[in-house]
């Protein structure tokens, strides 16, 4: 099956959203773990407080899966890239979807370059 354009496109705008939710989880920890000190702090009521701790506890898990779904965007993006390249095309596209994947690896030392 012939790589399109579009494919590549869809691939990348993929991995762009799934970036841009990890960085929103991020976020969100950082807020949630903010307010839950500051409840500490106050002395709010331990009902209250667990269930800030729960959402806080939510929110942490959400990053791991995040980062699942963007690693396997990532390697899906990678072969698409490849198939395009080997077809020979040429269309701004490539240069986009290089530039993503160069963002995605500098969150992800540790994974292995093709």
């Amino acid at each position: 099956m012939a790589t399109t354009v579009r494919n590549l496109k869809i691939k990348t705008s993929t991995c762009k959203r799934i970036l841009k939710e990890l960085h929103s989880y991020e976020k969100e920890v950082q807020r949630e773990a903010a307010k839950t000190a500051d409840m500490k702090d106050k002395g709010a009521d331990p009902y209250d407080l667990k269930q800030q701790e729960n959402v806080l506890a939510e929110s942490r898990m959400m990053i791991p899966d995040c980062r699942k779904r963007l690693e396997a965007s990532l390697a899906d993006l990678k072969a698409t890239l490849e198939e395009f390249k080997e077809s020979n095309q040429q269309d701004p596209e490539i240069e986009e979807a290089q530039c993503v994947i160069a963002e995605v690896e500098a969150l992800f030392p540790s994974t292995e370059s093709e």
